[in-house]
């Protein structure tokens, strides 16, 4: 379905990101992935599925960087077909007890970063009349978590950039979309879950339960897999009038 098209992933060598990386490649696409940790391992799982990969290692919190990365994709794959901005970090604390630098990054990384990203990536997919712009959201972009003020403000921040631009881009060919993950264990849900166990006494197990019974009704996990196949229905042509929405997919978490 993507063959001939180019997608470049932030933050794709590990998590959500490098299962939506796996199946975009799956449909044909080549990738561009970002990120840091086994960058190795990363290319290695997508070459595995025959795509064409590369990597680009831009630092997700430096503007220009972004821009180099949107360019150096253009150079090696001719285009941007399909951008999904997905890099982010995560800190808790009360607002209170918020470091400022932690907030700042994350609102660099999590929100920020997407604009840059878009703004380079966006002019040559309207003057190809053809694009998917796939951002990374979260429950938490829909509704809150006490001692999560950074993260919350900056998912619900990626809501409304793309509801702005799906609405900039509404009779074109390009659509704009988010995407609302609940829990998905990933490394970053691992380290809360860790954290949870050693605070509580309890076993991993356990601590996985307690996290899902929370606030995620099915008591499972969502995967990088099944995100990865929305991902793709999204870049699709039955999505082609699929503009603005923020997709929940959260085992029941904001349907409370």
């Amino acid at each position: 379905m993507l063959e001939g098209k180019t997608a470049l992933v932030t933050g794709s060598t590990s998590g959500i990101g490098l299962g939506i990386a796996c199946a975009l490649a799956r449909q044909g696409a080549r990738l561009m992935l970002n990120g840091f940790g086994d960058v190795e391992g990363a290319l290695a799982t997508v070459r595995a599925l025959g795509g064409e990969v590369d990597y680009h290692g831009a630092d997700m919190s430096k503007p220009a960087e972004i821009a180099a990365m949107v360019a150096a994709c253009e150079t090696r794959f001719g285009s941007v077909d399909v951008l999904v901005n997905n890099a982010g970090i995560q800190h808790v604390a009360l607002v209170e007890d918020f470091p400022t630098e932690r907030w700042d990054a994350i609102i660099a990384i999590n929100l920020s970063s997407a604009f840059h990203a878009m703004h380079a990536a966006l002019p040559g997919m309207k003057a190809r009349n053809w694009g998917r712009v796939l951002n990374i959201a979260s429950a938490h972009g829909l509704v809150a978590s006490a001692g999560k003020s950074a993260y919350v403000a900056a998912k619900h921040g990626i809501v409304g950039l793309t509801k702005a631009a799906a609405l900039e881009t509404a009779t074109s060919g390009v659509t704009v979309n988010a995407i609302c993950p609940g829990w998905v264990l990933t490394p970053l849900v691992q380290k809360q879950v860790d954290a949870r166990a050693a605070a509580e006494g309890v076993s991993n197990d356990e601590a996985k339960r307690r996290l899902l019974a929370d606030k995620q009704p099915s008591l499972q996990f969502t995967t990088p897999e099944e995100l990865g196949e929305l991902a793709v229905f999204l870049c699709s042509a039955a999505a082609q009038n699929v503009r603005g929405v923020a997709w929940a997919v959260d085992g029941g978490w904001v349907a409370q």
